[in-house]
């Protein structure tokens, strides 16, 4: 069984800032064993759907 997180990341206007933010997250997200899966973007937001085995599936 697979479990699901959802992340909003808010857009600025400042890219290099989007770049660290961004890269931060999947950084923080891969040490936890999430995968992404889905991605949609906005002009201002950045929709991230992550997904992993069930802690008691592993």
């Amino acid at each position: 069984m697979k479990e699901y997180q959802a992340v909003i990341v808010r857009l600025t206007r400042h890219q290099r800032e989007d770049e660290d933010a961004l890269t931060d997250l999947l950084n923080e997200r891969s040490r936890g064993g999430w995968s992404p899966t889905m991605m949609t973007q906005d002009g201002q937001r950045l929709t991230l759907v992550f997904a992993r085995e069930a802690e008691g599936e592993r």
